[in-house]
Parts: structure tokens; C-alpha cells; sequence
């Protein structure tokens, strides 16, 4: 179980990422979707019990026998059909006020619902709607639009029957569809409804933005005068600003300040009564120096990061500091504002320059169709008579059943949504938990079962280890136990490397329990710090405030026992210190000086750096720092090869991170789970 946790921990941040995408799209999904209500209705169609005939004059004779109903042909689905066409939805899609969420009459046209009920002449319709009454204008519309279309229809017919048709009245009709189909593309294409109305409106909208832009720019220019105005008056930019702040508010560093503070005072009081070469005022005087030392490397420190940060601020000064970051935050907020604001007004003004060609060229489309259907009307109006007989073809229908939305909404709703996303982010997750350990997997116990490396001890976890600083019983006794197997070894020299392939794994720690463990076993140890880019191990020890130029090239004693060899050469010449054999040469000098029992060297990672591989040239003894569940198996596997082609000897593994409730052991090279 913790390996898995340490692998899903490991890879937290693409399956945050992924989840984090998944419910952005989730939550926008579900803000897409809106409760659907439906509206119905019903249409019946009347029968007709008897057939008609009448004598109309002049006009002619008019019979009628009702509507025909056949397996073949039945009404009712010419019917439906007629409801349901384009020309009908269409009607209804143009005055929808929710015209804009239907880019397509084919998906508006998926809102309706229209089927003739079994052995009857009732055609059963529906509509949706986002709100109730939405789904009863629909229905409502719907019902006008079809019986608008019937009477096309039924004109259309006439038209077709009528004996004074001719090659006018078709070339009027065309002229007047072309005419009526250039104007309705014209208007879909262009979107244009008012020209003057909308040009009003984007000047308007202009001239707004402009106010505002210069409004941000005047608030900008007076923010950037006032970051100007503090940084005069505090003689600090802002980045000198901020350091100096963050200096100033080091509670380290005020707690030297008070020290020398009380030191001093202390100071002039003994020198008041005694002189200058009485012990207590040379001891008083050490301390100021002291102290005045570590201040100055607090302030060299800053400086170093930002030149000309002042180390004397008070209270008012770091309240105007702060005003001056506050300022030129806003500063730099308000030019991101004009400048968005200025891409709006350069966008409207595009669109702004469009609007008079298209308005010319909706006129003129206008005027044509004007034209076409006064034409067209004229001719029509002489062969009116034919319709008598339209009804014969379209048949008159009647509204059965008001329509009558439900009260409550109907569809899935957002559950859908919401079980979609936990499906995708349970396998989502998974996949890429899978697939990024397939690449580089976790180091197992396994894997260093297979090296048939001993393993020398098991350490528990600690998170920092200081030598002169007591640590849990446990752990103490996990590092002799280690010594003891240390001091058994025929080490060349008297020296070991401990190295790990990759950083973290506790290679710095383990350097100073085993020295710590040996210097209670009686041994004069020598640590050296071998990691040329990081020195950690001078960190810990609490002596990294040398630069790399200046490091001394002599041990330094840390506690009695126990000495320190800081080696800092350039970045940049590194590998050529350990390979031209200066590495090898201060080691010597240092051995032969300090008459060490063990030197310890802590390395640098071996799969991170070149360096660490040469160091195994000078001394071949590897003592190698491992962490299953935590160690990567690519960089571990990378290690051995790099020091099997250096000819290292590795004298055994160190098991970092080992729950202290159940240790790991060695016997016969087999690693074994015993309760502790």
C-alpha cells in the first residue's frame, strides 16, 4: 500500500493537472445545460361525411368529396410531413429569441416533435423550450406557422391550376424566390438587422472604451509618478526596495541588531570602569566583532542578490516600501488595461468599416425583391378564382388540444455530466499513473535483490541530520550497527565514498551519522564534501559562507574527532579538478596531516553529474545510498554501470527511509521483513 501511495504522490501533478481540466470542462458543460420543458398539443383532421357539389356561376362548378384515406397515401403523414419541412421551421427559427443558440435549422429543427396518432385523424406535436412559456410559444408558433404553410400551399396549387399561368407569371414567381433567397443569404451572411442602429451602437461603444482607456493611462501615469516619487525619496528601486525589506524584516538579522545593540551598551559600561586590556572588555569586544561579522554577511548576502540595498531602514521606510511595490503593481496593471482596451477599439473599429458596404448592398437587394413582388403580385391577382378548389389537395385543420406545457422540466439533467467526469478522472488518472511509471518506475526491494549488493544496514527516516545534535535512539543505533560493519571492511586507504544516484535520497545524512558513529567507536574521522555544486555537507556543518575561491584547503575541526574538508573549486573546472588529480592530491595532503582513521566523502549524485563517476578513479571504495519507494529505477540501474565502468568497488547498500517498525535485513543476500 505505500508504494502505491508513493507512486500516485509521485506523479500528483499530471493527475492534479488532468482532474483540474476534467472539472473545468465539467463545470462548463454543466453550465451549458439548462432544464428543458416540453409544450404539446394536438390537431385533429375533420372528415367529411357526404360529398359536396355546387353550381357557381361563372366561376364554374365546385365538388367536393373530402379527404381520402388510403394504406398508400395518408394524409396525415403529408401532413406531419408539411409541419416538420424546412420552409415551416424556418418560419418559427426567425423569430425564436433564442435564435442565436441554433446556428443551424437542422438542430432548431430537433426541438420539435411531430407524429399522427394510430387508426385516427389526430396529429400529435411537441415542442421544448428552456422555460415553460418558451415551450408553449414554440407549440403555439408552430401551429401558426404550419397552417401559414398550408395556405402557401394551397396557393401554390391554385397557381399551378389556374389557366392564365404563363411564362410572365413563372418568370415573376422565380425572379421574386431568387430575389427573396439573395436577400435572406445577404442577411444570414452579413448579420445585418439595423445599419444605423448598430453603427450607433459600436460608435457609442467606441467612444466609451476611449473615456475608459485614457482614464487607465492617466491612472497609470499617475501610479508609475508616484513609484518614481518613492523610489527618490527612499533612494531605492523597487527591487532594492524589496530586498531591503525582506533584510529588515529577517528576524535573524534584527536579533543580531538587538544583540549588538545590548552588547555595546554592555561595552560602554565596562570600559567605563575598567581598560581596554581588562578581560571582560576584550570579551565584550570579541562578541561586537562577532556580531558585526554576521550582520555584515546578512547585508553582504542581500547585496550580493541586488546591489544597493540599504541595511538601515526603519519603520517608516519599510512602510513606504511597501507603498512603492503597491504603486508599481498597479502601475504596471493599469498599461495591461489600455492595452486590452485598445484591442477592443481596434476590433470594433474593423467592424465598423464593413458596415457601409453591406448596407448599400441590403438596399439594393431589397429594392430588387421590392420589385420582383410587386411584379409577381400583380399577375397573381388576375387568377385568384382558382383557389376555390385548394382545399381539395390541403385539406383544412383544426387545433384538438390547446397547447399546454408541463409543469415539470424534462431530460437528464447534469447527472450524466457528473458521472461522465468521475469515469474519466478515476481511468483518466490511472492511465497516466501507468504510463509515467512505465517510463521511469520506482526503485523496489526487488531491484536490489537483483544487484547482489550487501546491504549493510537499514536507516529510518530522518529529515536533517546535525553532528553534535541528539537523534532518535533508533536511528543512532542503526548508524553504529553501521560503523561496526564499516570498520570490518578492507578499505584502501582508510577512505569510502558515500553516493546515491540521484539527489534526496540521504546520501548527506548517512555521511554524518557514519561519522558520528564512528567517532563513538574511538576513530579519528575526516568528512569531505565531494558534492563541488551544492556543498550541503559545509551547510550542515555550518561552514558555507566561504566562496568557491576562497574555501580553505585545510580541514577544519567541527567537534573533537571529527574534522571537515570543504573543497570549492570553480563550477566550470570541476571536472578537471578530480580528473587532473588536484581531488586526489588534497585528499593525501589532508590524510597525511590529520594522521584520520576514516575519510568519508560525500559525493555528488552519480547520474546527475561527471564528476562523482571520476571521483571512483581516486577512491574506489562506494558505499551506495538507496530509498525504495522514493529512488527512481532508471538513475539506480544508470549508477552501477556508470561506477562498473570506473571500476568501483561497491561494499554494500545503505536502505534509506526504512519504517522503524519493521526493519530490512540482509541474510544470504535476501532481503527479509522482520518485526522489530
Amino acid at each position: 500500500m505505500n508504494r502505491f501511495i508513493a507512486i500516485a504522490l509521485r506523479h500528483c501533478k499530471p493527475v492534479i493537472g488532468l482532474n483540474i481540466v476534467l472539472s473545468a470542462i465539467a463545470l462548463y458543460s454543466a453550465s451549458k445545460v439548462t432544464e428543458v420543458w416540453a409544450a404539446r398539443a394536438k390537431l385533429i383532421l375533420p372528415k367529411s361525411s357526404s360529398d359536396l357539389n355546387a353550381n357557381l356561376g361563372t366561376l364554374g362548378d365546385f365538388r367536393d368529396t373530402g379527404v381520402a384515406f388510403s394504406q398508400q397515401v395518408n394524409p396525415l403523414n403529408n401532413l406531419s410531413s408539411i409541419m416538420t419541412s424546412n420552409d415551416t421551421i424556418s418560419q418559427i427559427w426567425e423569430s425564436d429569441p433564442e435564435k442565436s443558440l441554433y446556428p443551424r435549422l437542422s438542430v432548431y429543427k430537433s426541438l420539435f416533435d411531430v407524429s399522427p396518432e394510430g387508426e385516427s385523424t389526430i396529429i400529435s406535436l411537441s415542442a421544448e423550450g428552456t422555460t415553460p412559456e418558451l415551450a408553449r410559444q414554440r407549440t403555439a408558433a408552430l401551429i401558426e406557422a404550419f397552417q401559414q404553410r398550408l395556405n402557401e400551399l394551397r396557393q401554390d396549387d391554385a397557381v399551378q391550376r389556374s389557366q392564365f399561368m404563363g411564362k410572365e407569371l413563372e418568370q415573376a414567381a422565380t425572379n421574386l424566390r431568387q430575389a427573396q433567397a439573395a436577400l435572406t443569404a445577404f442577411k444570414a451572411s452579413s448579420n445585418l438587422v439595423s445599419a444605423e442602429d448598430q453603427t450607433r451602437e459600436m460608435v457609442t461603444a467606441i467612444n466609451t472604451l476611449t473615456t475608459e482607456q485614457a482614464q487607465v493611462l492617466a491612472q497609470a501615469r499617475a501610479s508609475k509618478a508616484r513609484v518614481e516619487a518613492l523610489s527618490t525619496r527612499l533612494e531605492l528601486n523597487p527591487e532594492q526596495a524589496i530586498r531591503s525589506l525582506s533584510l529588515g524584516e529577517n528576524q535573524d538579522y534584527q536579533f543580531l541588531r538587538q544583540e549588538l545593540s545590548e552588547v555595546e551598551a554592555l561595552l560602554a559600561q565596562t570600559q567605563a570602569k575598567f581598560t581596554n586590556e581588562n578581560p571582560q572588555v576584550q570579551a565584550l569586544l570579541e562578541q561586537r566583532e562577532e556580531l558585526q561579522g554576521q550582520i555584515e554577511g546578512y547585508i553582504a548576502q542581500a547585496r550580493a542578490a541586488q546591489p544597493g540595498v540599504n541595511a538601515t531602514i526603519g519603520q517608516e521606510s519599510a512602510v513606504l516600501i511597501r507603498e512603492l511595490i503597491l504603486a508599481e503593481s498597479q502601475t504596471e496593471a493599469y498599461y495591461s488595461q489600455g492595452k486590452q482596451i485598445q484591442t477592443q477599439i481596434d476590433q470594433l473599429g474593423s467592424t465598423l468599416k464593413t458596415i457601409p458596404a453591406a448596407q448599400a448592398r441590403l438596399v439594393q437587394l431589397q429594392q430588387q425583391y421590392d420589385i420582383a413582388e410587386g411584379v409577381y403580385n400583380g399577375l397573381v391577382a388576375q387568377v385568384q378564382q382558382s383557389k376555390l378548389n385548394a382545399f381539395s389537395s390541403y385539406p383544412s385543420v383544426q387545433v384538438f388540444e390547446k397547447p399546454r406545457a408541463d409543469s415539470k422540466p424534462s431530460g437528464p439533467g447534469r447527472r450524466p455530466i457528473a458521472l461522465g467526469t468521475i469515469l474519466a478522472s478515476v481511468f483518466g488518472s490511472t492511465a497516466i499513473v501507468l504510463f509515467l511509471e512505465s517510463r521511469n518506475p520506482l526503485l523496489s526491494l526487488q531491484d536490489l535483490q537483483a544487484t547482489n549488493f550487501p546491504v549493510l544496514r537499514s536507516i529510518p527516516y530522518v529529515k536533517h541530520l546535525v553532528v553534535g545534535v541528539p537523534s532518535r535512539v533508533e536511528t543512532e543505533i542503526e548508524f553504529q550497527r553501521l560503523a561496526s560493519a564499516v570498520s570490518m571492511k578492507p578499505l584502501k586507504n582508510r577512505c569510502l565514498t558515500i553516493a546515491s544516484a540521484t539527489s534526496g535520497e540521504g546520501k548527506t545524512t548517512v555521511t554524518l551519522g557514519l561519522a558520528s558513529a564512528l567517532i563513538t567507536l574511538g576513530f579519528r574521522v575526516l568528512v569531505v564534501d565531494g558534492d563541488f555544486r551544492k556543498a550541503e555537507l559545509s551547510q550542515r556543518l555550518g561552514c558555507d559562507r566561504y566562496p568557491m575561491s576562497k574555501a580553505p584547503l585545510t580541514p577544519v575541526q567541527i567537534r573533537p574527532g571529527l574534522d571537515l574538508l570543504s573543497l570549492r573549486p570553480d563550477e566550470d573546472k570541476i571536472a578537471e579538478f578530480v580528473a587532473r588529480g588536484s581531488f586526489e592530491e588534497c585528499l593525501s595532503t589532508a590524510q597525511a596531516s590529520g594522521h584520520y582513521d576514516y575519510i568519508l566523502i560525500d559525493s555528488a549524485p552519480v547520474s546527475l553529474t561527471s564528476e562523482a563517476a571520476l571521483m571512483a578513479t581516486v577512491v574506489p571504495n562506494i558505499l551506495l545510498v538507496v530509498w525504495p519507494g522514493k529512488s527512481n529505477r532508471n538513475p539506480f540501474r544508470d549508477t552501477l554501470e556508470q561506477l562498473a565502468r570506473h571500476r568501483a568497488e561497491i561494499i554494500g547498500l545503505v536502505v534509506n527511509g526504512v519504517d522503524t517498525q519493521a526493519e530490512s535485513y540482509l541474510y544470504g543476500h535476501k532481503i527479509a521483513e522482520v518485526g522489530s
